[in-house]
């Protein structure tokens, strides 16, 4: 009797554990799907080229693997990008490729738009998700997310070095001209440097962030990225109070399916 409770004591136990793990991932468990093969070279080939190195701020954990084809197999804790100046709270946990984008996207764009407009630098960047496995905007059927792979950044908020915070859902329409302006450079800046980038305006969920990813597909001929809303003249009217920046964007089309 006692080996019989026990039995069914650890089957319990068991059944428990695996119903956990599937509530974790997508609230209520990720679709099936299969990992596509260019998602492990693509990541090989950042690692082998060294485009993101081990740090005290970047450093290699266990590989990811499932449930469903979630996961990657040299995920990166990201706590900082830029050497190190630019803090990314809370940590991060990404596949190379997104990390070097990143990396890049903070160099190329965020810190000249905050030159441009308030004339000192970003310090911290909050994110509010990076792996999780689960369907596109929490979905439990239909594709998996970007970030089931390590492979998207959802962006709430900046802080410049004077502790000014900037954040998508009260800057993007309701800040100040400099906090618009500085946004949408930002935001234009994402599109050209990663395949998905979607913010305010793409839809109901993505009115607090700036969901940025790297799903291949989502590169056309020509180069073409998908960027919702897309950049246009109406778009960047809080910028024109400032020659300097609206010389500074560029809008170029942006096409193809939705991937958070």
């Amino acid at each position: 009797m006692v080996r019989l409770m026990g039995a069914r004591i650890a089957y319990l136990a068991a059944l428990l554990a695996a119903v956990v793990l599937l509530e974790g991932c997508g609230g209520g468990g990720a679709p099936s799907e299969s990992r596509a093969s260019w998602r492990g070279k693509t990541e090989a080939a950042c690692l082998v080229e060294g485009r993101v190195r081990a740090s005290s701020y970047v450093h290699s954990v266990s590989p990811i693997n499932g449930p469903s084809a979630c996961g990657l197999q040299t995920p990166l804790k990201v706590s900082a990008a830029q050497g190190g100046r630019v803090r990314i709270t809370p940590t991060a946990t990404l596949g190379c490729p997104l990390a070097a984008s990143l990396d890049r996207w903070i160099n190329n764009s965020v810190q000249k738009a905050a030159y441009r407009q308030f004339r000192q630098r970003v310090v911290e960047i909050k994110q509010i998700s990076s792996y999780s496995c689960r369907g596109r905007n929490g979905r439990r059927r239909g594709p998996l997310s970007e970030h089931s792979f390590g492979n998207a950044l959802d962006v709430a908020s900046f802080r410049l070095s004077d502790g000014h915070v900037i954040t998508v859902l009260n800057g993007w329409n309701r800040g100040s001209p400099r906090d618009r302006a500085f946004l949408r450079e930002a935001f234009t800046g994402a599109c050209n440097e990663f395949y998905t980038v979607l913010g305010p305006g793409a839809d109901r969920h993505h009115a607090n962030h700036f969901h940025m990813d790297l799903l291949v597909s989502n590169v056309t001929k020509g180069g073409r990225h998908f960027c919702q809303p897309r950049p246009r003249q109406g778009l960047f009217a809080a910028i024109k109070a400032d020659p300097e920046t609206t010389a500074s964007i560029k809008p170029t089309p942006f096409v193809g399916p939705s991937t958070h």
